[in-house]
């Protein structure tokens, strides 16, 4: 028999085996690594003094502001260093333009100002958005025609009060801003209200190719900021586009964006790929509530292995061209790298 194998080697100068052969060659070999450097931790934050669990995201919390700043402080001390921001707004805050956003003693501006103070080192970033404020439920000002009823979405008001939210996050503390409405020209006019009030330094990580997606709908749940009408397909882009996305890039790197976005990421990975490869900014890539979702109730059923699949999805977008993640996954993924 061990003649039969010798007779039958093959004559390989080159075999791809010898480079998984053992943990330790497979470490100095490999392309893509992860750190907890990599990750932006999202965190929800509401107007109570208990922390609550989100039943459409097991694991998740809306925090109060005393919850938020101990678990950033758990994120920093495993090595995540940015955090990013989204609030559950009282209906009775919510109206048609969402002025609430602005307010300097608003609950997203408290939370900024609570964590830098605890955190100073900690990279605080704000979502730019009208839906958690707006009464209609829509990232934007909404106009119904007269006639027929149907909704649109107003443009250019709703970039003013963009400028004014962001703004408002500025002057808080926020360390760069995230425009996720998808609105036109938001980027240059959110950049140039910055610049005119001195917050030059104030960064801007624009949601650059954010798709009209259906994973979304866990995080619609822990804000309850659905559509009251109507759908976002008038602002958030087809999922059957790619080249879009490289126009949309195009637009936010001429208009000051510093950090380039596309949301979501695992369905999207040749959009990260192709965004990647014809930006020199910086990357980031949102891994969104629908596929936190998939991969914790395809673990709690046991078909799946959740620490291994996680790591793995990570892999594959930061493979895929991401520089940053933003994820749920974040505090551990970052103990698992340990």
């Amino acid at each position: 028999m061990s003649h039969e194998h010798a007779d039958s080697k093959l004559d390989l100068p080159d075999r791809l085996r010898r480079n998984r052969r053992t943990a330790s060659i497979r470490g100095l070999v490999r392309e893509t690594m992860l750190s907890p450097a990599d990750f932006i931790l999202p965190l929800f934050v509401h107007e109570s003094s208990s922390d609550e669990p989100i039943e459409s995201m097991p694991g998740c919390h809306r925090w109060s502001l005393e919850g938020l700043v101990n678990e950033v402080g758990e994120a920093a001390k495993l090595g995540v260093q940015a955090v990013v921001f989204f609030p559950k707004i009282e209906e009775d805050l919510k109206s048609p333009r969402g002025e609430e956003c602005a307010n300097p003693e608003g609950l997203v501006q408290r939370a900024i100002r609570a964590v830098k103070s605890a955190h100073p080192n900690v990279t605080v970033i704000t979502d730019v958005a009208l839906d958690p404020y707006n009464s209609d439920g829509h990232d934007g000002i909404v106009e119904a025609d007269s006639e027929t009823g149907d909704l649109r979405i107003l443009n250019d008001p709703t970039v003013d009060v963009l400028c004014e939210q962001a703004l408002s996050h500025a002057a808080a503390g926020a360390d760069l801003v995230s425009p996720s409405d998808m609105m036109d020209g938001r980027v240059g006019a959110i950049r140039a209200a910055l610049d005119d009030a001195d917050f030059e330094d104030v960064g801007i990580m624009s949601y650059t190719a954010k798709y009209a997606s259906a994973y979304y709908g866990p995080f619609r749940g822990a804000l309850d900021s659905a559509p009251k009408a109507g759908d976002k397909k008038t602002y958030q882009m087809d999922p059957a586009n790619w080249r879009e996305a490289l126009r949309e890039a195009e637009a936010d790197t001429a208009e000051g964006a510093d950090i380039l976005m596309v949301k979501p990421a695992g369905p999207y990975l040749d959009i990260i790929r192709a965004v990647r490869e014809e930006s020199d900014l910086p990357l980031a890539a949102y891994q969104v509530s629908g596929e936190y979702l998939m991969i914790q109730s395809a673990a709690r059923d046991g078909w799946i292995d959740r620490e291994q699949v996680m790591m793995e999805s990570l892999t594959g977008i930061k493979r895929a061209g991401a520089d940053m993640i933003l994820t749920y996954f974040a505090k551990e993924a970052a103990r698992k790298l340990g």
